[in-house]
């Protein structure tokens, strides 16, 4: 879990960090790949083993029984078997693989991350599936297209910055018989801002302003806002005594002053709480007062935002809750 210290969400994955140095030296990370001979890996799969399995029992099948019919269609399917490794492999051999944009998300809701999908010549790609691991894979196809758009999403478990890792392609393409593969990294990493929590009434600033915010009648000293009839109550020094001497009517002076509507979202407002609990609320904050078109700022330990509005500002004060701590 992210605290006080500078770190990095990694998707979880349970490849061994000495598999994946040996990956990172066969396949750099890089922001786009052409998949190749050594970058591509291939197995038979279940249904494979079985199949060669059946292949070897009616060789020796056909021997012991000196049947030439047996043999012949042995044969044949061992043929078939090999033919599979090529076509298998060719399914996936000359795929370039790029980063496509990234959208920012909330912890507890999904990433994400997009994918794009070229083919460099007229080859064609069938039942190809992607994903970060094996439980979460989408299927997409390169057939008449120059270029597909996949979105692989992650959920995103905590705050922080969120990367991926190594992207796995595979394909079982055209008999099920071989799945070849390969882990990708295509250096792609997105923010994961705070999970909102619904706070109470925030507390609103009552400071007096020279000129923003709303106005405020009798909350000023100095300005003078215009005069209305006397009222029982009201103080003998702000009675218009001239006025009163001109035309023989009670008249009292109003002033006015401008009371501050910038709201400042301040980290001690939620004393008592831990960390993730004062961003998850000050993340909620950002978002309501973004909506109402308000004007607010932050202030953080080590972070000071001046006060703003508009998406731009949302998300700068968004992206320093993401980082705090960093």
């Amino acid at each position: 879990m992210l605290s006080g210290d500078a770190a990095v969400q990694r998707y979880s994955s349970k490849r061994t960090s000495r598999f994946d140095r040996w990956l990172n030296n066969r396949i750099p990370p890089a922001s786009s790949v052409t998949l190749k001979q050594k970058q591509i890996f291939i197995v038979p799969t279940w249904q494979g083993a079985k199949f060669s399995l059946l292949v070897v029992a009616m060789v020796l099948a056909g021997i012991n029984y000196q049947n030439s019919l047996v043999l012949a269609l042995a044969f044949l399917l061992g043929s078939l078997f090999m033919v599979g490794i090529l076509h298998t492999y060719r399914n996936l051999a000359g795929l370039n693989l790029a980063a496509g944009p990234v959208k920012p998300a909330f912890a507890g809701e999904e990433a994400e991350f997009v994918i794009v999908l070229r083919r460099l010549g007229e080859r064609q790609f069938e039942s190809l599936e992607l994903g970060w691991d094996k439980s979460c894979k989408v299927r997409a196809d390169l057939l008449y297209s120059e270029e597909v758009r996949l979105n692989c999403p992650i959920l995103a478990k905590q705050r922080g910055r969120l990367d991926p890792g190594r992207l796995l392609v595979e394909s079982r393409f055209p008999l099920g018989l071989f799945r070849a593969w390969s882990w990708v990294d295509l250096n792609m990493e997105t923010l994961v801002y705070p999970r909102p929590i619904v706070a109470n009434a925030f507390p609103t600033s009552d400071s007096i302003s020279e000129s923003e915010g709303e106005l405020a009648l009798n909350g000023g000293a100095e300005d003078f806002y215009g005069l209305r009839e006397y009222q029982p109550g009201d103080p003998v020094r702000h009675i218009a005594w001239k006025v009163f001497g001109r035309t023989g009517n009670l008249m009292t002076k109003q002033f006015a002053a401008y009371r501050d509507k910038r709201v400042w979202l301040d980290w001690e407002y939620f004393r008592g709480l831990g960390t993730e609990e004062r961003l998850s609320r000050l993340c909620y904050w950002v978002l309501q007062l973004n909506s109402d078109n308000d004007e607010y700022g932050l202030r953080i330990p080590g972070v000071e935002i001046s006060p703003g509005r508009g998406e731009n500002h949302r998300n700068e004060i968004l992206r320093a809750l993401a980082l705090y701590g960093e």
